[in-house]
C-alpha cells in the first residue's frame, strides 16, 4: 500500500497514521515535488521488500515541508529535500542526514520550442514570458545561480513555490519558458519540450534525506533513509532522471 499526497491536501488536515491495527508501521515521508514520480515507485518497492512498513508520501516545495518539520508537524518521520541549505535550516530537528541523489537544471518550453529558446541567454528577451521558482526554495535559488553564471538577468512573469508549479505554467501555456529540474521533464510527456543548459552554466542540486528527531518510528525511518542511498534505492532514483550521490 502506498499513498502520495500533494502538500496542499496535507494542509487541509490529512496527517500520517502511526501504526496499523496489526502493529504495522506507516512512515510519513515529506519529499520535494521533484521526487514525486520516483517516490510513487519507491513506495511500492519499499513496501514489498520490507513487510510491515508502508509509506505515506507528501510532496511539496522543500521550504514548505521543512517549515512543517520546524513547527512540529505530527507524525512526520522522514524528509527528503532538493538542497542542503534546507536541511541546514532545520538541523536541530533532524538527524542521520544522507545524500541520496543529485539533479540538474533544464529549460522547459512549449512543445516543439515555438519561441526558439536556445539557452539561458534567450530568457532575457523582453517578449518572453519566463517563470521561475521563488528564491525561498531550492529551484528558485538554483535558477538564480545558473542565470548569474550565464550573466543573464531575467524579469520573471511569475515566481512559483515549487518546481512542479513552474512546469505547470509552461505546460498550461501560461509561460513560454521556465527553469526546472531534468527529472521534472519526464513527467511532462508531450506537453512540454526541453532545452539543455551547458555544464558550465548548470547547477548541481544535492538531495539529502534525514530522519525527523520527533519521529515515533526513528528506527524504521533511519532504515528507509539508508535504503534510499543503497544500490536498490539509487537505481530507482536514476530511473527517474536523478544522478547517484
Amino acid at each position: 500500500m502506498r499513498r502520495v499526497l500533494p502538500f496542499l491536501f496535507v494542509l487541509l488536515g490529512t496527517t500520517a497514521c502511526g501504526g496499523g491495527p496489526d502493529g504495522d508501521v506507516e512512515l510519513a515521508v515529506l519529499a520535494d515535488s521533484s521526487l514525486s514520480d520516483a517516490m510513487t515507485e519507491i513506495s511500492d518497492a519499499y513496501a514489498q521488500s520490507h513487510p510491515g512498513v508502508t509509506l505515506e508520501v507528501t510532496v511539496g516545495g522543500s521550504q514548505e515541508l521543512s517549515a512543517q518539520v520546524r513547527k512540529g508537524r505530527p507524525g512526520a518521520d522522514v524528509i527528503a529535500v532538493a538542497d542542503t541549505r534546507t536541511l541546514d535550516d532545520i538541523g536541530k530537528y533532524v538527524e542521520g542526514r544522507t545524500v541520496i541523489a543529485r539533479n540538474y537544471l533544464t529549460i522547459a518550453v512549449a512543445p516543439g520550442n515555438p519561441r526558439r529558446v536556445r539557452g539561458l541567454s534567450s530568457l532575457a528577451g523582453r517578449r518572453l514570458r519566463v517563470v521561475l521558482g521563488t528564491d525561498a526554495g531550492p529551484i528558485g535559488r538554483d535558477s538564480l545561480l545558473a542565470l548569474r553564471k550565464a550573466g543573464v538577468t531575467v524579469k520573471p512573469s511569475s515566481e512559483e513555490i515549487d518546481v512542479r508549479s513552474v512546469l505547470g505554467r509552461v505546460r498550461n501555456g501560461e509561460a513560454d519558458a521556465g527553469l526546472v529540474y531534468i527529472t521534472d521533464m519526464k513527467s511532462a510527456g508531450a506537453a512540454a519540450s526541453s532545452v539543455a543548459i551547458p555544464a558550465a552554466q548548470n547547477v548541481t542540486a544535492v538531495y539529502p534525506a534525514a530522519t525527523v528527531r520527533k519521529s515515533e518510528h526513528r528506527k524504521e525511518a533511519a532504515a528507509f533513509v539508508t535504503w534510499l542511498a543503497s544500490p536498490e534505492g539509487t537505481a530507482l532514483l536514476r530511473k527517474y532522471g536523478l544522478q547517484s550521490p
